[in-house]
């Protein structure tokens, strides 16, 4: 099966090498929207797309890393049945979560790649190899992203990340094989 997606070269050398990919949450896995019911829990809606997105750079051994400032049970619940190990919750400052992760990994920030959509996501964006911003994401946020993605957050998104570094990975077609 030959592919039918395509990216810039320069883009595809930019994003070879990447072996941990940092996400945000509320903007970029979500589409921003803080639901919050009578009794007081939040809601949050996923994208299936994203999702399957993610498992696809599991299976390449690209490891998501979500880094988020808020922690809930919705979300707890979404990553574990995206087999995604690696989160910090509650993290404001997103940095030493990433350094914390990429030692832990045994990885440099050479081999990062970071999608965020506001500014606690810069330090992480700034430092890694490959920057991606959904495309509603705040200016500031657009201005530093290698990588501005046509979907939104929460509405696939996280897929077109997944699928620019499974491309430069050379793993897509043979990914995407398996499917015929």
């Amino acid at each position: 099966m030959v592919p039918a997606i395509h990216f810039d070269p320069e883009l595809l050398l930019r994003a070879q090498g990447i072996q941990v990919a940092f996400l945000d949450v509320d903007g970029v896995m979500t589409d921003g929207g803080l639901y919050i019911s009578e009794a007081g829990e939040t809601l949050k809606r996923f994208n299936s797309l994203d999702g399957h997105g993610l498992k696809m750079l599991q299976a390449a051994g690209i490891t998501p890393v979500v880094i988020t400032g808020r922690d809930s049970a919705p979300l707890r619940v979404r990553l574990a049945a995206l087999g995604i190990g690696h989160a910090h919750f509650g993290t404001e400052d997103k940095r030493p979560a990433a350094e914390q992760s990429l030692r832990a990994l045994g990885l440099d920030w050479q081999q990062a790649a970071a999608m965020g959509d506001d500014w606690p996501d810069l330090p992480v964006m700034r430092r890694s190899a490959f920057a991606c911003a959904p495309a509603n994401a705040h200016v500031e946020v657009r201005a530093v992203a290698h990588f501005v993605t046509t979907a939104t957050g929460g509405a696939g998104a996280v897929r077109e990340l997944c699928d620019v570094l499974l491309v430069a990975s050379g793993r897509y077609a043979s990914l995407l094989g398996k499917y015929e």
